[in-house]
């Protein structure tokens, strides 16, 4: 007997699947008894059960016997594999695959070795600790050197320490690799505003701005100082200020920074409302 491997239909679909993909990831095999390439791939399924040794479950559905479901499902042709996980439907594949690929399909839906420091780095940023939170990352890094999330969380502690050229390295060449292109947007901001922020005391700025409205270099240096306080109200009104006044100045240096905030601020439903505030602005300032 295999125990990770079951026969499954509609009555118990809710309790071997959907609930069990919150414990690991599941697997359903949509089979019917005339399909040869069902019969194919179907002990390459089984035996990959075993050898993966209870990491993912293997559920497997007559496709013939639980056809609402399958419809439901989107089962349009078999054998046809579709992955659940935490209760979802992440992934699928059609079709009598040779083990390897199959393999490396299961190996996607996997946790990453390197999840459990990148939480422990987690817990240790939340208590203020970014040195223990970096030194976990880079353990993390060294189990699973492709891990996006990793990079990424790695890359955002380097910006919050001032290291700004390690970020930048590590962010360089995800660029056209990542999945979460929002928040690589999001970090790659933040780059550039801390690389322009310099130190300039904002209270001085705004007192150069009350005596010539016209400085433009003083609003652009105000509105950096404000985006670094995570104040970006202020920081986007001296913005769209800039643009009013001259929208081609320092080559639209203050349109490029508004949407640099905007990426900035677009992962976080918080900000959904004041991003579209100023981009209304914007574009009625432009045209």
């Amino acid at each position: 007997m295999n125990p990770y491997s079951f026969d499954v239909d509609t009555a118990d679909f809710q309790e071997k699947v959907i609930a069990a993909s919150h414990r690991a990831p599941v697997l359903v095999d949509f089979w019917a008894e005339w399909c040869a390439p069902c019969r194919a791939l179907k002990p390459i399924l089984e035996k990959l059960a075993v050898d993966y040794g209870g990491r993912f479950i293997l559920a497997k559905m007559n496709s013939d016997r639980n056809q609402e479901l399958a419809a439901q499902l989107g089962v349009r042709g078999i054998p046809n594999v579709k992955a659940f996980v935490d209760g979802k439907l992440v992934d699928e594949f059609t079709g009598a695959l040779p083990e390897a690929q199959i393999r490396a399909f299961i190996d996607g839906l996997l946790p990453s070795p390197a999840e459990p420091l990148r939480v422990a780095a987690q817990e240790a940023r939340a208590r203020g600790d970014a040195e223990v939170a970096a030194s976990l990352l880079a353990d993390a890094r060294e189990l699973d050197p492709a891990n996006e999330d990793v990079l990424l969380d790695l890359a955002e502690i380097h910006i919050d320490t001032g290291r700004t050229d390690a970020a930048q390295a590590l962010l360089d060449p995800l660029e056209h690799r990542v999945r979460d292109t929002t928040r690589l947007a999001a970090l790659q901001a933040r780059l550039k505003l801390v690389a322009a922020g310099g130190g300039a005391d904002p209270a001085a700025l705004a007192a150069r701005i009350a005596a010539n409205a016209g400085d433009l270099d003083a609003r652009l240096q105000l509105a950096h100082a404000h985006a670094l306080a995570q104040d970006y109200r202020p920081a986007l009104e001296q913005l769209l200020g800039i643009v009013r006044r001259d929208r081609k100045w320092q080559d639209e240096a203050a349109r490029k920074t508004m949407l640099d905030l905007f990426a900035l601020l677009g992962g976080n439903a918080q900000y959904d409302d004041l991003v579209r505030e100023f981009r209304i602005q914007l574009a009625r300032t432009l045209n």
